[in-house]
Formats: structure tokens, C-alpha cells, sequence
């Protein structure tokens, strides 16, 4: 045997279900297809900038992040709890009270929602800091629209708030991602912050690889298939193990194992180059206009000074959907028109399609099965938990402690 076990995949969920067989005494092979860890939660390095491959945030509340990850190693640079969102041409703050107090009043005269409104997701919060987060997932099986509007929020707020708000989150903005992800997500965001590790996303999954023995990692290794106890690589090489993982994303565990992939959330990213930062403020802009393509727009190095050069800006724009021939155009339109001529001097640094951004898991209620689907294959992934950096870590530990029964 080449290892008691080999994973396939590199990305978060592998590298913590090796992480987790390690801490049980099991050896493992992590076989990784591109030249680099983490899967979609990568940063790459350009010109001075650093460019999350896809707008990304830590949450600093999840659960297993806390259990396995150093902060203070990460240097996290926190967001401002809340959101500037742009409607009727100009842009609101919309502020967390419960974090910055002294917004209390600026909060309540925001045109954006009604005071009802603002009472409602005072309400929101203490509802879903309630039980454990388990529990979240398991109240409904309703969509969060549906939820939102159980509350009883206003058309109005959903709309400027809550559409493109969790949109850049769920990846789709009609919110039919099932209403247990909106009330952790909620619940998150309320008892922690938003936040950027200092040299990047792909800070995160470089810190969990730097706990497992170098070796084990190999990178720049295709698997062309996989069996019961052996994998074949693309150079015909074939590694045996006493169980195999695919820690891959959902479409490709489904092409090994010769099923029909599922589609998964699309979403581009564009990141530009600007002079002067458009917003002083680090926090989060939302469309809330819903008009143009963009949804929500960020500027990183506002957040964290390492993600531009000196004297110079990193914007950050998401588009929901797939990349098209006239986007970048109708991109700056929209900036345009949102912040005037200085965009005209914006340069387009790199622009990410990211076809399976997220799985979509249409209810949570259908994810009790068992990591293990044939003798010795385990899969593992956030499709198989929750669509987020905290379900493929828990995915990943899971699948590892199912691996350990298996074996021991």
C-alpha cells in the first residue's frame, strides 16, 4: 500500500480530512490536480495585488474554523459590520447597532427599510443565535424568501437588502437557497465579523496544509480514475490505499464515480486598479437598485493594505452568472455612473469565471447520508454539509472519522 488512505483533492475539505486521519493515526497520499492548495479558496498574486479568486470573506465565527485554525497566525483584517447600499442614485450605510453602538441612530434614519424593519432584524438576530447551529439547518425546509417574508420584512428591505446581501453569499439572488443557510449565515455574521486574513484567502488552506507532514502532499498530479483500493494518475502511475477520498468538487466526485454532475452556483469576479479608493470605509457596497450587472462591490485594500500596492486600490466587483462578451463594458458603465470619471482611469487587472463557485443542495434535509458510498470510496466536500468554507472543514473531519471506523 502506497498509504492507509489517499485523497483526492486538495481543497479545504481534503486537507482537513487529512488533518483529522493524521490526529487518528492513518497515513494518507493527498493527490492535487493544479499547481496549488486550497481549490476555491486560492489567492493569486499579480503585479503587487493580491486577487482572491473569486470576492471571498472569513467569517470569524464558524464554528470549525475556530476549533482547527490559528487567528492570530492569520492576522485577519476586519470588515465593517454592516453595508453601504446604493439606491435612488445614491449611497445609504446601513450599520450593525449591536457592534458599533454609536450608529444606533444613523441606523434607525436610514432610508433603507422601515423602522419595522430595522426592529424585525433586531428579532432576526436573537432568533437565530438560539440553540446549537446544528439546529439551524433542520427548522425549515422553506426557502429563505419564504422565511423573510414569515417575519415579516418588507418587500422594500428584501429587495435592497436582503437580495443582494445574501445574493453574494448564496450566488443567486432570488433566494431560493433553503432558509437554514440564511439563518446560520445570519447568526455568523452576528456573533462575528467579517474578515480578510493579511497575505490572503489562501492564507487558510496554506495554514491547515502546514500542520501535515510535507510528503504526504503531492500537487501538479491528475487522477485519470479511481477504483475500490487503487487510483490511476493521468501518467498511467497507479497508487494503492487502504480507502480513497474524493475531496473534489461535487461535478467531478460525480465523473469518477460515473454519475451525472449537478450543476453548481456560476458567479464572475473582476478586480481593477485604481488610483484613489472610490470608499474610505472598509465595508461591503450592495446594489440595491438592481440595475446593471453588478451586485456587490468591495474595496480589499481598504480592509487590508496587503492587497494592493502602495498608493493604489484594489476594487472588487461580482457579477452573478457567467462571464459575457459585454460585461466588462456594462461593468463600467454601472462604476461610472456610481462613482464618476475617476473610473475612467481604473484598469481591468484580472477577471475569474467561476463556473462551480457553489454546490446548490436544494434542502438539507436529504444530507444524512453516509460519506462512505461504496466499500473503500468516501467522499467528502461543502456539498455533502453546507455550501461554505465551515461545511467542507466539517465535511472533511467527518468523512475522516467515517474513514478511521472503516479501517480500525
Amino acid at each position: 500500500m502506497d498509504a492507509d488512505v489517499i485523497i483526492v483533492g486538495a481543497g479545504i475539505s481534503g486537507l482537513c480530512c487529512a488533518r483529522q486521519l493524521e490526529t487518528l493515526g492513518l497515513s494518507c497520499r493527498v493527490l492535487e490536480s493544479s499547481n496549488g492548495l486550497g481549490g476555491r479558496v486560492r489567492t493569486d498574486s499579480v503585479n503587487g495585488f493580491l486577487l482572491d479568486r473569486g470576492f471571498q470573506v472569513f467569517l470569524t465565527a464558524y464554528p470549525e474554523a475556530r476549533r482547527i485554525l490559528d487567528f492570530d497566525a492569520l492576522k485577519l483584517k476586519h470588515f465593517t459590520p454592516g453595508a453601504m447600499i446604493r439606491d435612488a442614485e445614491r449611497f445609504h450605510s446601513l450599520y450593525d447597532p449591536f457592534k458599533n453602538p454609536t450608529k444606533i441612530l444613523h441606523s434607525l434614519l436610514s432610508p433603507v427599510g422601515s423602522l419595522h424593519d430595522k426592529l424585525r432584524i433586531a428579532l432576526l438576530r436573537y432568533r437565530v443565535q438560539q440553540g446549537q447551529y446544528e439546529e439551524l439547518f433542520r427548522r425549515s425546509n422553506q426557502s429563505s424568501l419564504e422565511t423573510l417574508k414569515e417575519l415579516n420584512f418588507s418587500d422594500e428591505i428584501i429587495r435592497k437588502f436582503f437580495r443582494p446581501f445574501l445574493g453574494g453569499i448564496f450566488l443567486e439572488d432570488q433566494l431560493s437557497t433553503p432558509s437554514g443557510m440564511f439563518e446560520f449565515v445570519f447568526r455568523m455574521f452576528s456573533q462575528g465579523s467579517a474578515a480578510l486574513p493579511s497575505h490572503g484567502m489562501g492564507a487558510i488552506p496554506d495554514q491547515i496544509a502546514s500542520k501535515l507532514p510535507i510528503e504526504w502532499i503531492q500537487t501538479n498530479t491528475p487522477v485519470h480514475s479511481v477504483k475500490n483500493n487503487s487510483v490511476q494518475l493521468s501518467n498511467g502511475e497507479i497508487l494503492h490505499a487502504k480507502a480513497i477520498v474524493l475531496a473534489t468538487p461535487s461535478h467531478i466526485a460525480e465523473n469518477f464515480l460515473g454519475l451525472t454532475p449537478k450543476c453548481g452556483r456560476r458567479v464572475t469576479c473582476l478586480y481593477y486598479d485604481a488610483l484613489i479608493p472610490p470608499i474610505i470605509e472598509p465595508i461591503l457596497v450592495l446594489n440595491g437598485e438592481h440595475q446593471g450587472p453588478i451586485n456587490n462591490m468591495s474595496v480589499p485594500s481598504q480592509i487590508n493594505s496587503n492587497y494592493a500596492p502602495e498608493n493604489t486600490a484594489l476594487v472588487s466587483v461580482t457579477v452573478l452568472g457567467g462571464l459575457t462578451i459585454d460585461l466588462e463594458r456594462q461593468v463600467r458603465s454601472q462604476l461610472k455612473s456610481w462613482f464618476g470619471k475617476q473610473t475612467n482611469s481604473w484598469s481591468l487587472i484580472k477577471t475569474y469565471d467561476i463556473n462551480h463557485a457553489l454546490p446548490i443542495i436544494p434542502s438539507f434535509f436529504d444530507l444524512d447520508q453516509s460519506p462512505r458510498i461504496s466499500e473503500t470510496i468516501f467522499v467528502s466536500g461543502d456539498y455533502r454539509s453546507s455550501p461554505s468554507l465551515q461545511g467542507a472543514m466539517v465535511s472533511g473531519r467527518q468523512t475522516a472519522n467515517a474513514v478511521a471506523s472503516f479501517l480500525h
